[in-house]
């Protein structure tokens, strides 16, 4: 059977609020329209979802990203042109949300309950403002499996119109998966081992395999895959281990490495099973990044012309 609709390709980037640059301000606006000058026609909002602990049932919003900013993201967004994704993710103190593992049947009913209602007072923002496309989940690997997922998705499906997916950190992960039938696109991270900073001939075979996987499970799911996360830092290293983080690994720059892997990256993803490419990430202050900064962000960096290269045509 062929694959469900599809919107227009999205191509664009998740884009990181910083407290000083916040949403709704001068710095966020110059931020995106660059993000747009840099060939994106779509973004990736990321509010957070706050749990004390891995082993806590109980999920609360977050107090990075207030309503109204995320509003004012979504608006000024929107104003330039640009698609909105909202992607919540989930903070879990001291922890990973792929980590959370609750003791018993009762202790994850009541951490779904919890992360269902914080959930929905996003996705009503993100209805009111106007958004095209929320994510009910991203990561929280040691759930996928569980049916209470169903129960989830019902809820949000009644308070957002526009597309739903969700986020799982891998395409291995996705198999996992039981309710993707519930859900207009599969949502993946792209973050492989690629191999050594030079060697185009060992990243390659990887990326290959990914974009096989990626046809495989829109066939299997007659639903198209968006890759809601796929970059690496601008760090010597970075191929080998693109989901480091700066706190993992101090490092030299190398803006390179980061530019050469995204341009090939881009490229294997060409294909009609993806829908959506967002890159991690940009920041809403303008003069993040830079040749110095050994960071995620693509901003001012030679990353930034792959996407111009690649998308603006």
């Amino acid at each position: 059977m062929p694959l469900a609709p599809a919107t227009a390709p999205w191509r664009g980037v998740n884009m990181a609020q910083v407290e000083s640059h916040p949403f709704g301000g001068p710095d966020a606006r110059l931020s995106l329209r660059r993000a747009a000058a840099a060939g994106a026609d779509s973004v990736a909002i990321v509010p957070f979802l706050w749990q004390s602990g891995s082993a806590s049932p109980d999920v609360i919003l977050g107090s990075d990203m207030s309503a109204d900013q995320l509003k004012a993201g979504i608006h000024q967004a929107r104003e330039l042109g640009l698609r909105v994704l909202v992607k919540p993710h989930l903070w879990v103190q001291g922890g990973q949300p792929g980590q959370i593992l609750l003791p018993n049947a009762e202790a994850w009913r009541r951490w779904f309950a919890s992360y269902t209602a914080a959930l929905l007072q996003v996705a009503k923002v993100a209805q009111e403002a106007g958004a095209e496309a929320f994510s009910v989940g991203s990561g929280l690997s040691r759930s996928l499996a569980r049916a209470e997922w169903r129960g989830v998705v019902g809820p949000v499906r009644g308070a957002f119109r526009g597309r739903l997916i969700q986020v799982v950190d891998s395409t291995e992960m996705a198999d996992q998966v039981q309710h993707w039938d519930q859900l207009d696109a599969i949502g993946v991270k792209l973050y492989p081992a690629l191999g050594r900073d030079d060697g185009p001939e060992e990243w390659l075979p990887v990326m290959h395999r990914e974009a096989e996987r990626i046809d495989r499970l829109a066939a299997r799911w007659r639903r198209r895959v968006w890759v809601a996360e796929v970059g690496l830092r601008s760090a010597a290293g970075a191929a080998a281990r693109p989901w480091e983080v700066v706190e993992d690994r101090r490092t030299q720059p190398d803006p390179r490495v980061q530019a050469e892997v995204l341009a090939h990256w881009l490229h294997a993803l060409e294909r009609p099973s993806v829908e959506a490419v967002l890159v991690w990430r940009w920041f809403t202050d303008p003069l993040r990044g830079g040749p110095q900064d050994s960071d995620f962000t693509v901003q001012n960096k030679l990353a930034e012309g792959v996407l111009l290269g690649a998308w603006a045509r």
